[in-house]
């Protein structure tokens, strides 16, 4: 069978992007969780021994010592999967479908050859990130506390939405969104450095590179924009996990209201500058290999639904022409 090409079928409606966005993202986010669970586990990591919810949290101080823990138990690796699973997928599909239906839209309106302007591009971007942000950030939270919580105290992913709101209440599953929205310019910074990038290592290529290049530039503008956002990814991960106060899991009382700026200064505080960047490594491996998964299988991911919305298209013409 010949291979389909993208340029015969070149456009899918948003939700047949949205399919392609989430299949590719389950995808990468399988191959990579083990390393997702060192990330949050060495994320909420404290050095100072007095704390509260040190009988509940990790004990790993580092990247090496959490990848030892989950040597030693296998088992622990996966731990969450399926809520990351449903919460990666359906951010997502609800990204990739807002991202394809704004696009459309403002090109059309905006733009006299169907292409947007970079600035315009981002803004498109950063918004559809922002919605799916506030539509799955629960199943978020709830995989967070999963990933950090030792396996006695684990539920699954309704009971611990449950608990979650008996503790905080339903505003507790949208535990870090501030942090999370500020998040969104985490491609703006990403794409701004891949120009910088690029030209520095392969000067003026007209805008054409190698895969193997276009790999290296991404993976380098990636790792710089992580670790400019790294402090902030760091607090949106410690909000979720309730790792500034004792776990509402193990204790079932309201904690005091805590926001990004207020978690940074107590692990400023606490550990030092270090403990901003506690988990560094795992967050930009994480990322990079993300992001490059995500790409190769988005591509084929996307040839695929092509088909099928081809085929789909087709049987319902034979439908409606009996």
């Amino acid at each position: 069978m010949a291979v389909l090409s993208i340029e015969q079928h070149p456009s899918l409606p948003p939700v047949g992007d949205a399919l392609a966005g989430a299949l590719g993202t389950v995808f990468a986010n399988i191959c990579v969780y083990p390393l997702d669970v060192v990330k949050t586990r060495t994320q909420v990591a404290k050095d100072s021994e007095d704390d509260t919810a040190a009988t509940s949290k990790p004990k790993a101080k580092s990247t090496v010592a959490a990848v030892l823990d989950l040597i030693k138990s296998p088992s622990e690796a996966y731990a969450g999967l399926f809520g990351s699973l449903i919460g990666n997928a359906s951010t997502s599909m609800v990204f990739f479908y807002f991202h394809t239906l704004f696009k459309t839209h403002a090109a059309k309106r905006f733009s006299t050859d169907g292409k947007l302007s970079i600035p315009a591009d981002l803004a498109v971007g950063a918004l559809a990130g922002a919605i799916a942000q506030i539509f799955t950030i629960p199943v978020n939270v709830a995989t967070t506390l999963q990933q950090t919580l030792p396996p006695s105290r684990r539920q699954d992913l309704m009971a611990t939405c449950r608990t979650i709101v008996q503790s905080d209440g339903v505003i507790g599953l949208w535990k870090g969104l501030g942090a999370s929205l500020v998040l969104c310019v985490n491609p703006a910074i990403t794409y701004g450095f891949f120009e910088k990038v690029r030209e520095s290592l392969y000067g003026n290529t007209g805008g054409k590179l190698t895969p193997g290049q276009a790999f290296v530039v991404g993976a380098i503008s990636k790792a710089i924009a992580t670790i400019v956002t790294y402090p902030y990814i760091m607090a949106k991960v410690r909000l979720q996990a309730g790792a500034e106060a004792a776990n509402p899991l193990v204790d079932g009382t309201l904690q005091e209201k805590e926001n990004a700026i207020t978690v940074l200064q107590k692990v400023l505080k606490r550990d030092g500058l270090k403990g901003w960047y506690r988990g560094l490594d795992a967050q930009i491996y994480k990322a990079v290999l993300t992001q490059a998964i995500l790409f190769y299988a988005k591509e084929h991911f996307t040839r695929y639904t092509i088909l099928m919305w081809a085929m789909a298209r087709n049987m319902r013409a034979k439908v409606a022409a009996r």
